[in-house]
């Protein structure tokens, strides 16, 4: 096969390009360790094992391992600077010098980083958010009238300095001002965004800085150029990109969009001295795009046609053909993923156990280098370069489009036979009235979200049941030991709506995707979520059916312990494709009725078997909202209806919950009402109950309870500090429909801490009621 496309022009280009061009890269690494050795690090130095000295020892071996293994894999540009200890929107804080004033009094930066991130005793943390439309959370960012903008560039130019004394050819790796400033929160009506010019010599100073340390190239990081701006705010991308490119000693700049198209973004960049862009090829940004900008020509274009967020293996065909159609519109041409491989798993060399033609199809954060690798050498040398590597993928894509497991007849016709009242219930108020009358329950019930800590008892058994050490009979017997704490622990606090703390599940998405054909699991692929939370998101590869009941044997084992309700606990529809990587060969709201079908079946069985409350956890749904406003009404369409036809099997008596956490919720608010829960507890800690103005204008009228406490910090809250949030709470929502319960799930807490927030939470709204 030939590329359609005249080598000898773009080598031709290259040789006149005023600053040199690279040709492979990728926008960025993960941190965490191939085998999470920093999530252990990082929590042995919380937990007082080892000093600090030890965690950066750990950290620097970490990135020297993975630095020299992308240089060997033939990347000949690297980025540096994407490691983080939390966040790297929280190291760009530091950067700038604009933590919050409440931890400024903590002399160890160290500390004063965690203290930021995670709070400490009297130390609220930052709040934190979805990183765009991924399952990465980042902490947001205070702009306040005492923020005070100052450089401390110590950590981006220490990780470059052993970068280069490694051989790598580094490049620093920094979030653009822009995206900064739009992902901070304004206090004191502080609009970010009119702080930016405070920032751009800020930046101008750092990349001197930069160049000075041995820097050819940066990247500064502008994902918020792929969402809806207005023409002012293009037109201030333009001129901030102008600003610095006037910085006098910078090294070439690198502007990295992703996750979406940059639309009118990309023209407004091209008109500035900017040295490269990168566009993400893999989410409707199309080679005709580039041709419809003459000022590119003069550009380096980083073509992100290897996608960093998904795990499928690359159409290498394809994205030589994108790729030989971008020779002509471009100054020079580079190949790189998409995004950066924070999303995906280290390598697939762990994954020894996987079904060997799933895994043929497959593409982890290694794979991907490799598939850059091979797409630039075939740009450099043709493709009979990389004639193997051709053959190997067509063969793969070839295996995946004729696997029967892709298509179930069975599930697909039962959904083509669901009448039009299939996702309905009664109105709210009759549902009730009915559930009034059953569960019988007091003012300002108490309630959790439905995981309990996953103590070390819990791991040892997973880990030996994996190992063959214990049966599954023993296995079983020692979780309803555990489910009997829990229970009895619910009990002796006072709480009202009890949960069984879910010790069977190792996640709330991987639990349920074992369970369910059309899905796989993987052993060791590892991504963060935040912080030191690692999720192993499971595959969707097929058509989905649920093979048998999943939760009921351990739900009605809880029930039978206790007078009180036990909720039966179900991820949604939604959340589970949002936190697995999913099939990419048909829309994601088939898909997403496939789901919701499974998990209606599995509500019915618990009702069955006498359970009365049932809750179907959707924390993702904002998510995997599109970033352009022209996406957004079909997805929040179908996202609602997959919710809806899940949880719409059971009777009116039967009360229907939902969660959702930890993302902006003001342009969902809408899409929350229409689920039609009968209760939505909801993130409100961090953001101090802001969210219940955004459903009081919505015309809100369910149950909801906005968290009382935030999980996320180890910290206590004292019973002052919930009553007033009750209180603020009720001055939102009338009593009878306000529930008090934590932020989010308890699993990554400790018992003790646990025991006394839940004993504080509860005496609360004891005072409150």
């Amino acid at each position: 096969m030939a590329v359609p496309c005249d080598f000898e022009h773009w080598r031709l280009i290259v040789t006149v390009t005023s600053r040199t061009p690279f040709t492979a890269t990728v926008l960025g690494i993960p941190r965490i360790g191939p085998r999470r050795e920093l999530k252990r690090a990082i929590e042995s130095y919380w937990a007082g094992r080892i000093d600090a000295a030890e965690l950066h020892g750990v950290a620097k071996t970490l990135r020297s391992d993975q630095l020299t293994a992308l240089r060997a894999a033939g990347l000949d540009s690297v980025p540096v600077g994407t490691f983080s200890y939390y966040d790297q929107v929280l190291d760009t804080a530091v950067l700038l010098g604009a933590l919050p004033p409440r931890v400024a009094g903590i002399a160890d930066p160290l500390e004063r980083y965690f203290a930021a991130a995670r709070g400490a005793e009297s130390i609220e943390p930052l709040e934190m958010t979805k990183w765009f439309d991924t399952n990465y959370h980042y902490l947001v960012p205070e702009i306040g009238s005492d923020t005070t903008f100052s450089l401390h560039p110590e950590k981006i130019l220490d990780e470059l300095r052993e970068a280069l004394e490694l051989g790598v050819p580094a490049r620093p790796v920094v979030v653009g001002p822009l995206t900064f400033l739009k992902l901070a929160k304004g206090i004191d009506g502080v609009a970010p965004l009119s702080r930016l010019g405070e920032l751009v010599p800020l930046y101008r100073e750092l990349l001197r800085q930069l160049a000075a340390a041995g820097a050819e190239w940066v990247q500064l990081d502008e994902p918020v150029l792929v969402t809806d701006l207005s023409d002012d705010e293009i037109a201030l991308a333009a001129d901030t990109y102008a600003q610095l490119t006037q910085a006098p000693q910078r090294p070439a700049i690198l502007v990295a969009t992703y996750f979406g198209r940059p639309g009118a973004a990309l023209a407004a960049l091209a008109g500035t001295e900017i040295d490269a862009i990168a566009v993400d090829f893999t989410r409707g940004t199309t080679a005709d795009d580039i041709a419809a900008i003459p000022a590119l020509a003069n550009k380096l274009l980083v073509a992100g046609v290897v996608n960093g967020r998904n795990v499928w293996r690359t159409d290498l065909d394809q994205a030589l053909g994108t790729l030989g159609t971008l020779l002509g519109s471009t100054g020079a041409l580079a190949v790189s993923t998409s995004s950066s491989l924070l999303h995906v798993p280290y390598s697939l060399s762990a994954e020894t156990d996987l079904d060997p033609a799933l895994r043929s199809w497959l593409a982890f954060g290694a794979e991907k280098v490799a598939e850059v690798r091979s797409l630039a050498t075939a740009l450099r040398a043709g493709t009979e370069a990389v004639a193997d590597e051709l053959a190997t993928a067509r063969a793969a894509l070839a295996s995946r489009r004729q696997d029967p497991r892709l298509h179930n007849e069975t599930v697909r016709a039962r959904l083509d036979s669901l009448g039009p009242d299939a996702d309905r219930r009664a109105p709210a108020e009759e549902r009730r009235v009915l559930q009034r009358e059953r569960l019988d329950l007091p003012p300002l019930p108490t309630t959790t979200i439905g995981s309990y800590p996953q103590t070390s008892a819990i791991r040892k058994a997973r880990a030996a049941l994996r190992a063959n050490e214990i049966g599954v009979e023993e296995y079983n017997r020692r979780m309803r030991a555990e489910i009997d704490a829990v229970i009895a622990l619910q009990e002796r606090l006072g709480l009202d709506v009890l949960v069984h703390g879910e010790p069977e599940r190792n996640d709330m998405v991987q639990y349920f995707a074992e369970q369910l054909d059309g899905f796989a699991a993987t052993a060791n692929g590892w991504v963060q979520s935040y912080g030191t939370r690692c999720v192993r998101p499971p595959i969707l590869y097929g058509d989905v059916v649920r093979r048998e009941p999943m939760t009921v044997e351990w739900i009605s084992y809880a029930q039978s312990l206790t007078d009180k309700p036990v909720k039966g606990m179900l991820t949604g529809p939604v959340t589970i494709l949002a936190w697995s990587f999913v099939r990419d060969d048909q829309p994601l709201a088939d898909s997403a009725r496939q789901v919701a079908l499974a998990i209606r079946d599995e509500t019915i069985d618990l009702q069955s078997a006498g359970i009365r409350v049932i809750q179907v956890d959707e924390p993702a749904l904002r998510e995997l909202l599109p970033l352009r406003a022209e996406a957004k009404p079909d997805y929040l369409d179908w996202s609602v209806r997959a919710f809806r036809l899940a949880t719409s099997g059971v009777s009116d008596a039967t009360q229907i919950h939902t969660h959702l956490c930890y993302s902006e919720f003001g342009e969902v608010i809408d899409a929350i009402a229409a689920l039609d829960a009968d209760v939505t507890s909801i993130e409100a800690a961090r953001s101090r109950m802001e969210v219940l103005d955004d459903l009081n204008a919505a015309g809100f009228h369910l149950g909801v309870g906005p968290g009382v406490y935030d999980i996320h910090s180890p910290r206590v809250p004292s019973v002052e500090e919930i009553t007033t949030s009750l209180r603020a709470a009720l001055k939102a929502v009338p009593a009878d429909r306000l529930w008090v319960n934590p932020d989010c799930g308890l699993k990554t807490r400790g018992p003790a801490e646990v025991e006394a927030a839940l004993a504080n939470m509860v005496q609360a709204a004891n005072a409150v009621r």
